[in-house]
């Protein structure tokens, strides 16, 4: 020990810049296993007193965008056009909060990974006792699992509309399983070219929904209000559900956790507080250009079917397409209730009102955003399981494992049931997400305020009262879109369970007070490491 201590004492006293040192950091041979980080984007030496490099920025863009697509899986996409068809342009700002709400929780994920060269799963994995530590990954697979169904389900919907139903669904449930390990291939070619692929598939989906709205031809005026006037004028119960659904929808636990791993793809000298300080500006920049391409995208669904089926009915949509010849007019029956959208049905009324074309490039975007959120959410099971559990697994393995958890149940509905309860499954998806997010949030918020971790870094008091409201306020949302669930559903079972999860997830956070068994034993280090400061 003391040998260490003067070996530490030489390096400090050698370096002119100070230094974040971590013991609780992996060191070169304790860096996870994985094809992503088999190489290490190089970070250009520009004069570090100048407050601007494009050429930095350009060398730290990449993570963002991977992150950014969880904020356009089919899921998110599915709710922003609910959002539309019941509430008109009445919900966009809250939109609008939710994303920016995501991205405060995203620049707390990436300052982690980048201060202590570790991600959210590994820190946990150092500060938690086991219990708690277990509980807390079977929840993240949860949500990773369940964010996986969304997935698979929107590209079977996207493969049986281009084919114009001659692929069923659980055919296109099957070619989804195969086309996800060719792409997760592309990554042996490269991490910029992998990045450059995400890239790729989001501008596609940019061009498919911003069609959509070019198409459709919104009134841009009432875009704006309905993104910059926090009111719903005659709202009720269905619109309030819509905008919690929203939230729920936005805020993926799950990528929390792969925010954290995916800056570490950078070669940053941790050492050097001013790099470290550089990483954090461009990457939040990064982060904030990526959310905001996502968040217009996400507005263009809102505004499609907002302008173009805001208070439709059933009836006119079926008049509709029996003029247009549509094989899917059955979809709508013949009464006069409001109509009601998915993301099957959503394509389907777009090439009734507006063309083939429409329904055609509307599959397209699902198909891209269904495919890139897929090879995201395998990136974070892996992440997750090599944190937590210690574990290297190959992708294969990985993905064999998670996807076949997702296919069957998914596969199951597509079988034996229509596309009705295949998409309706996206709302029980979402309800199993949302019960997962504080398992995310909590975490990420503590960690970051430990100055025995962050030194320097982290979080001042405004952050911590100011993220701990903002984390309490996401959760009890996303708790009361659990509750109105369930209320609707009518199951005492259900019930129960979710006051077990409740206080489960209470649990594996530190109230060690709600453990009346006393099967947790919390040591005095599990939430503070003795670590040294940060010397300036």
């Amino acid at each position: 020990q003391e040998s260490s201590r003067d070996s530490l004492l030489q390096i400090k006293s050698s370096s002119q810049e100070p230094e974040l040192y971590s013991p609780a950091s992996p060191g070169p041979q304790q860096e996870p296993i994985s094809t992503y980080f088999e190489e290490k984007v190089p970070i250009p030496e520009d004069d570090m007193t100048k407050l601007f490099s494009f050429r930095k920025l350009w060398a730290f863009t990449g993570p963002g965008f991977l992150m950014s697509i969880a904020y356009l899986d089919p899921g998110n996409i599915e709710s922003d056009l609910q959002s539309g068809a019941r509430a008109g342009f009445k919900l966009l700002w809250v939109l609008l909060g939710a994303t920016i709400i995501g991205l405060l929780l995203q620049r707390l994920a990436a300052r982690l990974g980048v201060v202590t060269g570790m991600h959210l799963a590994e820190v946990c994995n150092r500060h938690y006792p086991t219990v708690p530590r277990i509980i807390l990954w079977l929840m993240v697979e949860l949500a990773i699992i369940g964010s996986d169904m969304q997935e698979v389900i929107g590209c079977a919907i996207a493969l049986n509309l281009l084919s114009v139903g001659r692929i069923p669904l659980w055919a296109g449930v099957l070619i989804t399983i195969i086309d996800t390990f060719v792409f997760l291939f592309l990554d042996k070619y490269g991490l910029r070219k992998l990045e450059a692929f995400f890239g790729f598939l989001i501008t596609i989906m940019a061009l498919s929904f911003g069609y959509e709205y070019v198409r459709v031809a919104p009134d841009q005026a009432e875009v704006l209000k309905g993104m910059f006037v926090p009111y719903c004028s005659g709202c009720g119960p269905t619109q309030l559900e819509q905008a919690v659904g929203i939230v729920g929808a936005v805020i993926m636990p799950h990528n929390i956790y792969l925010h954290s791993a995916l800056v570490k793809s950078r070669d940053i000298n941790r050492a050097n507080k001013k790099e470290v300080k550089e990483a954090n500006k461009y990457y939040f920049i990064e982060s904030s250009i990526a959310l905001f391409i996502s968040f217009l995208i996400n507005v263009f669904v809102v505004a499609v079917f907002a302008e173009a089926f805001y208070g439709k009915t059933n009836m006119e949509v079926s008049l509709q397409c029996n003029e247009t010849g549509s094989a899917h007019s059955e979809l709508f029956p013949a009464n006069n209730e409001t109509l009601e959208v998915d993301i099957y049905k959503g394509g389907v009324v777009l090439g009734c009102f507006f063309g083939p074309a429409a329904l055609y490039i509307w599959a397209i975007g699902i198909l891209a955003a269904g495919q890139s959120s897929t090879m995201t959410g395998t990136y974070s099971g892996q992440f997750v399981m090599e944190g937590f559990l210690n574990l290297r697994w190959s992708r294969f393995a990985r993905v064999l494992l998670t996807r076949s958890i997702a296919i069957f149940p998914t596969l199951l509905v597509a079988v034996f049931q229509d596309v009705q309860h295949l998409t309706g499954m996206n709302d029980f998806l979402n309800v199993l997400q949302s019960m997962q997010l504080p398992f995310a949030l909590i975490p990420i918020l503590t960690f970051t305020s430990l100055t025995s971790l962050m030194n320097d870094f982290a979080n001042g008091l405004v952050w911590k009262i100011g993220g701990g409201l903002l984390i309490l306020v996401v959760c009890a949302i996303n708790m009361y879109f659990v509750v109105v669930y369930v209320t609707a559903l009518n199951s005492t079972v259900l019930r129960e369970r979710e006051r077990v999860c409740v206080w489960r997830c209470l649990i594996a956070l530190g109230v060690s007070r709600l453990d009346f068994r006393g099967s947790v034993q919390y040591p005095p280090s599990v939430l503070m490491d003795e670590q040294p400061e940060f010397d300036s």
